[in-house]
């Protein structure tokens, strides 16, 4: 027995492994905080590109025949264009031979630019009441509607009707469509129109209160008094009919350059300039509607050709003037509309291209089960023919190396697994200076079981890699298995293990990991994932002579392979990823016997799993650039490299990083496009996933009741294990190292009741 005991002194000097964790604590908090503000970014982005996209639709009454009682007679009789002042309401109309054409709903990148070309070209002004979510997602077409000599006015932000509203929601339609305005053309409004309006006499008790409270703010609030109704789609003929007031009347036409298909509107338009034109009429904007009655002018706006810049003589001066309704954004509300449009600009580009993303990963994820269903299917077949063989029985002694460090609770199960072992052993238990006494405990449990093929080996703290390397030079015979000191072995399960050895060409086997405290919520749902692991995922790899990774808890190795691959790395976190590359690259064969099975502890908390799955993905990371250069090997010793490690990327790193892509538009999509649909939509991947784990289970002879934890596995450990996935990319992309992290273990897993 060989035992090398570190100094003592009063106070304990941290341990190398210590020391290490405390440094890597340090470094990862601000890396863990990145993968959630990253996910929270991601979030914020498509709950503002599906607020944006919300109830915007066509023009459709919410409430007919309500009352008007408390709405005043002046204002039901009225003009269209109702103002403020002094806390009394008065009403405009539009004086005769004059025309205020009005625009809903837009812009629109289709129609509103044809609307502008077609106004442009007659030199008409307009009134755009604009819905502010285009407005931020459209913000040039905006402002070449300003910059035209357009007037604009607000129409909310999403189109709702207000009435029915709270006054903080009514605040912010009219604050974001404001803030939208100031960020797209660097002015905000006095004019209002509000969603599903129409003439003065429609405005009912549920309305009244909302056109109150604007007009306090200093709103106008406008009507209309000729609805053209090419919302309808009823033909050219009929719009131009519709939008043309009886006799010389003035009036406040509504039109429509979004919400729908507005081809009608676009061919209605010239006409009905040219037929108003040839009637007499001058086209102005509802500020020239206002300042005519404030002024007595005759032609509102501009002159009789309907020059929308106020010129004598119908000529371009070629820069407008400020409408009398705009008011220049100054200040904070320049600034926070900018920064609106800039980040309306960002979930534009974002979502589309999440989309493409997501129909990538919707197929990679689809495919991957396919295969995986099909391939272990095959395996399971395969090993299971009555003359399928590895060749001579392996009865020869191995030696088991468990690297050991502060397990008190967990050693002395381990030992009384392997004392049961019916394949002759000798164990070689590396305490990789343990403070908590393992050693000693290893000592008693190995002579209370009377097992005199034990031998410990106690070094200075220096990592799991190390505590192998010492195990491997150590051990008495050619094939060596390896196990942690929270597993513990059935009694066949070495035999199992090295009857895959008989075959010269194997290097190395990775048994099938089990979860002993499976009793917990974490444990439940690790144990699924650590059935489909091995049987799904290990089968296919095995299949395709690409294995991975031969697991931690559980592996048997050549000696001479691993001595030839210069022993286990410290290179990476993952060890065992590591030196099963190396395995293949060196022309060893790696497989895996579904029959040797060990029970393992998995972490109890949340905090436990997180440190132990970002160490695994963040040393998967390592190892396979590590060997990246077994993309270009030759020959047998590259198949893991233009098989394997393509997968491994693709379905270990590249399609989990964006698999949270899935629920995040199952959100996105519950909220804002079809509920029902969306709910379908998951709870169909989540069947596939069950038929998958279910085949899983039945390969590994499990009790289904697990499953029952998968739909909730789904809605929470899996998000978990995104955000830990996309740590280690951070850390990746940042650069970082940790070392050997312990686990608190609680010894509770024991051999397997029945077994033995």
């Amino acid at each position: 027995m060989t035992t090398t005991t570190p100094s003592r002194g009063r106070r304990r000097a941290p341990t190398r492994m210590e020391r290490a964790a405390g440094r890597a604590a340090a470094l990862q908090k601000p890396r863990v905080i990145l993968a959630l503000l990253l996910l929270l970014g991601l979030t914020s982005v498509m709950l503002l590109d599906g607020y944006l996209r919300a109830e915007v639709g066509g023009d459709e009454r919410v409430r007919d025949g309500a009352s008007s009682s408390k709405v005043p007679d002046k204002i039901l009789n009225g003009g269209p264009i109702v103002s403020f002042r002094g806390g009394q309401a008065t009403t405009t109309s539009v004086p005769a031979r004059t025309i205020a054409l009005t625009f809903d709903d837009g812009p629109n990148p289709t129609y509103t630019p044809q609307v502008l070309k077609i106004l442009e070209k007659y030199d008409v002004p307009a009134t755009f009441f604009v819905v502010g979510s285009m407005v931020s997602r459209y913000p040039g077409i905006v402002k070449d509607m300003v910059d035209q000599g357009n007037e604009v006015g607000i129409h909310t932000f999403t189109h709702v009707d207000l009435s029915y509203q709270s006054d903080a929601r009514i605040r912010r339609e009219m604050t974001q469509t404001q803030l939208a305005l100031a960020g797209a053309a660097g002015i905000t409004t006095t004019l209002f129109r509000a969603p599903y309006s129409s003439e003065t006499d429609a405005i009912d008790n549920y309305s009244w209160p909302v056109y109150e409270k604007l007009g306090e703010e200093g709103y106008t609030s406008v009507f209309v008094d000729t609805d053209s109704d090419d919302w309808k789609k009823p033909g050219v003929s009929k719009i131009v009919q519709w939008a043309t007031p009886s006799g010389t009347s003035g009036a406040s036409v509504l039109m429509h350059d979004a919400g729908g298909d507005r081809e009608q509107t676009i061919a209605a338009l010239p006409k009905y300039i040219e037929k108003m034109r040839a009637k007499g009429y001058t086209f102005t904007t509802i500020s020239g509607v206002v300042e005519a009655q404030n002024t007595g002018a005759q032609f509102p706006g501009g002159n009789q050709n309907g020059d929308r810049n106020g010129t004598a003589n119908g000529t371009r001066t070629g820069t407008h003037r400020l409408q009398a309704a705009h008011r220049e954004a100054t200040g904070t509300t320049l600034y926070e509309g900018k920064a609106l449009v800039v980040a309306v600009a960002v979930a534009e580009y974002t979502v589309p291209t999440l989309s493409v993303g997501l129909v990538i990963v919707g197929v990679a994820v689809m495919a991957r089960f396919g295969m995986m269903l099909i391939l272990a299917r095959r395996h399971h077949r395969q090993r299971n023919r009555r003359r399928f063989s590895w060749g001579p029985t392996v009865t020869r002694p191995v030696t088991v190396i468990v690297p050991a460090y502060n397990e008190k609770e967990c050693i002395a199960n381990t030992l009384e697994s392997l004392a049961r072992s019916t394949h002759p052993i000798e164990v070689i238990v590396v305490d990789d200076g343990s403070t908590d006494g393992t050693s000693e405990i290893a000592r008693e449990a190995a002579h209370r079981l009377g097992m005199t093929n034990v031998r410990v080996i106690r070094q200075e703290n220096a990592g799991k890699p190390a505590a192998l390397n010492n195990g491997v030079r150590s051990a008495s015979h050619d094939i060596v298995v390896m196990m942690d000191g929270d597993t513990v072995f059935e009694p066949d399960t070495v035999r199992q293990l090295v009857q895959p050895f008989a075959d010269e060409e194997v290097g190395a086997v990775a048994g099938n990991a089990k979860v002993g405290n499976r009793n917990t919520v974490i444990g439940a749902w690790q144990h699924i994932e650590y059935v489909m692991g091995f049987n799904l995922d290990r089968r296919m790899y095995d299949l395709l002579r690409c294995m991975p990774t031969i697991p931690g808890a559980i592996g048997a190795f050549r000696r001479e392979a691993v001595l030839q691959v210069g022993g286990m790395s410290e290179d990476t976190l993952a060890e065992d990823t590591d030196i099963t590359i190396a395995m293949h690259r060196a022309g060893w064969r790696v497989v895996y016997q579904e029959h040797a099975r060990a029970w393992t502890e998995a972490p109890g908390s949340l905090k436990q799993l997180w440190s132990q799955r970002y160490r695994w993905s963040y040393g998967t990371m390592q190892a396979l650039w590590k060997h990246r250069k077994s993309l270009t090997d030759k020959g047998p010793s590259g198949r893991f490299g233009r098989v394997g490690m393509p997968l491994v990327v693709i379905f270990q790193i590249v399609t989990p990083v964006f698999a949270p892509l899935i629920d995040v538009f199952t959100a996105y999509s519950m909220i804002f496009v079809d509920f029902r649909a969306a709910l379908y939509a998951w709870l169909a991947v989540l069947g596939i996933q069950l038929v998958c784990a279910a085949y899983a289970f039945r390969l590994d002879k499990e009790k289904y009741r697990y499953l029952l934890m998968m739909p909730l596995q789904q809605l929470a450990y899996r998000q978990m294990m995104y955000l830990v996935l996309i740590h280690s990319c951070i850390t990746a992309l940042t650069g970082g190292r940790l070392r050997w992290q312990k686990l608190k273990r609680t010894g509770e897993v024991g051999t397997p009741a029945g077994v033995g």
